[in-house]
């Protein structure tokens, strides 16, 4: 299996035509899953905030003086939230409209202009879908496609990435009904095999070396287009909320 950098120097704009910058960086393979990372799908979306125009509420005002944050970035993890699940020492973790629990609902400051910021795609599976299917009018090539982003986790340190949208690929390799090497049926055990995926290509997409895109090449999965809502844990199945 091979895990192949792709960079991209051009800062991405509204509109542009990610497949086509992909495509003209990197020969595409049959077979192949693009990672691609969340920050260049936002701003191709126009998922980017001017700071100056966003106004608190005396809600995000008061979350804000307790919590030492930018008031108007607050307001903005308000609206991008369907609840807001923790908050303690600075650190607002809350339960996104598109269902993931995530510090301050994904919002970034980081790789764009002062004072801007960065919000999730609308829907990264739709995201992932019009990538993949725009390689496959254009190029032929039978591709699946995995938005990433970075999240940290409870009960360790340190971030990893995350698959937040799929197209072309199962989220899950579940072994559930299938025996392990003495006979034993398996009952309940299920990869993540998106998740492990982004992680594999974060280790050579970084964070500042232009690479928002890697090929994960040679490794045999299961093409099906289902939802990165797979891989959401449902509430009343989570232990911790």
């Amino acid at each position: 299996m091979q895990v192949i950098p792709v960079q991209i120097s051009k800062e991405i704009e509204i509109n542009d035509n990610l497949s086509e910058l992909i495509t003209n960086s990197v020969e595409i393979h049959d077979g192949d899953i693009l990672v691609i990372a969340q920050k260049i799908i936002s701003k191709q979306e126009g998922r980017v905030v001017n700071l100056s125009t966003i106004k608190p509420s005396l809600l995000a005002q008061g979350i804000s003086s307790e919590y030492q944050k930018n008031p108007r970035i607050v307001e903005l993890i308000i609206s991008e939230s369907k609840k807001i699940i923790r908050m303690e020492r600075g650190i607002i973790i809350v339960e996104t409209k598109n269902g993931f629990i995530c510090a301050n609902a994904g919002i970034d400051e980081s790789n764009v202009q002062d004072g801007f910021v960065t919000l999730l795609p609308l829907d990264s599976d739709i995201s992932a879908e019009n990538i993949r299917k725009q390689i496959l009018k254009t190029h032929g090539k039978e591709t699946a496609v995995i938005i990433s982003d970075t999240f940290g986790r409870p009960f360790r340190m340190g971030q990893t990435n995350h698959a937040i949208g799929v197209s072309g690929i199962r989220p899950i390799l579940d072994y559930a009904g299938t025996n392990d090497m003495f006979g034993n049926m398996l009952h309940v055990t299920a990869i993540a095999i998106a998740d492990e995926i982004c992680g594999a290509a974060e280790l050579v997409m970084g964070k500042i070396t232009k690479c928002p895109v890697a090929i994960i090449r040679g490794y045999e999965f299961k093409k099906e287009n289902t939802s990165i809502t797979e891989l959401i844990r449902s509430e009343k199945e989570d232990l911790f909320r």
